[in-house]
């Protein structure tokens, strides 16, 4: 098999080749038809991400693919069963071996490009707006970082929710592609009058920041009274400036979010949310914005994609 590793945070990722063990008990053997970067996998190739494991290991976070060999005491899974992986490590390669428990079967009709991209981007997004912050219909939703990977996701689940969505994006192309996953209104992440525009359109409920400072700032000063913010990541590349005596005042909820971390202390939602997911992805309902295509060489490639924010939606290798 061939394999992204990180041999060292002061290095580095390379591709290289690795022997094909068995699976261990309760793991099964996946070939890996598709896997999609994320941001964090920037992160893991500088030790800086919170759930980086020791080098060495291999790159990517989620993939989808064929199993191909069970170990021993797997009952619910079968040998030639389509699944979608969250792996949390081991996705950028052609074939790796996963628990048992992690892998959840994808409809016939689904494709492996489809189901390695919808995880953590649509799990996070609906998992966040569903079973956390409770957006109602007609509510107003504000997305930061609206054409990214998880952005992308939330103005189109807010949408289907019955809420009204303002997308945050930098320039017009980006801001064209929010709109046509169902944006209501645009607003350019260059603007210097955000929390103006905001207040312009009757002000935020819920805020769903994956970007953080100076987005976050703006986003907050337009929070309603009782609204609640989603604190999903930090693409900026600044911390948000908590005042918790404002929010105090107005009312207002900071929710932190760490999708994966449900795995580790509550998989049952992170489950439900994502066989739903699926089903909706099976029906066209939902449909990932999939804005590179890439073969397993290129992955700096596609890692740099993701580091210069040119991005929109995902990138998603294929080996």
């Amino acid at each position: 098999m061939r394999a992204c590793r990180v041999t060292g945070f002061d290095r580095a990722p390379q591709l290289e080749a690795l022997a094909l063990t068995a699976p261990g008990p309760q793991e099964v053997r996946v070939r890996i038809h598709a896997s999609a970067l994320n941001f964090a996998d920037t992160l893991m190739c500088k030790g800086t991400y919170q759930d980086t494991p020791e080098p060495p290991f291999t790159l990517g976070l989620e993939l989808a693919g064929e199993i191909t060999a069970l170990g021993a005491g797997v009952r619910d899974l079968s040998i030639g069963q389509r699944v979608a992986v969250y792996a949390g490590q081991g996705g950028l390669a052609t074939a790796g071996n996963f628990p048992a428990e992690r892998c959840i079967p994808i409809p016939d009709t689904l494709g492996y490009d489809t189901a390695a991209a919808l995880q953590i981007a649509y799990g996070t997004s609906h998992m966040a707006l569903d079973y956390k912050a409770r957006l109602h219909p007609g509510e107003r939703l504000v997305v930061t970082g609206a054409a990214g990977g998880v952005g992308l996701t939330a103005v189109e689940i807010g949408k289907r929710m019955g809420a009204e969505v303002i997308a945050i994006a930098r320039g017009a192309e980006k801001l064209a592609i929010a709109k046509a996953a169902g944006a209501d209104y645009l607003i350019d992440a260059g603007a210097a009058d955000i929390r103006e525009q905001i207040k312009t359109l009757g002000g935020a409920d819920v805020v769903y920041d994956a970007v953080g400072e100076p987005l976050y700032e703006a986003c907050f000063r337009a929070t309603n009274p009782d609204g609640r913010i989603l604190l999903i990541g930090f693409a900026g590349g600044d911390l948000p400036k908590m005042k918790p005596n404002h929010m105090l005042v107005k009312n207002i909820t900071a929710i932190g979010f760490y999708w994966g971390g449900y795995l580790a202390f509550n998989p049952a939602p992170l489950k439900a949310s994502l066989a739903q997911l699926f089903d909706w992805a099976a029906e066209g309902t939902i449909k990932p914005h999939i804005s590179h295509r890439l073969p397993l060489e290129r992955f700096e490639e596609g890692l740099e994609l993701l580091r210069s924010r040119r991005a929109t939606g995902k990138v998603v290798l294929e080996p």
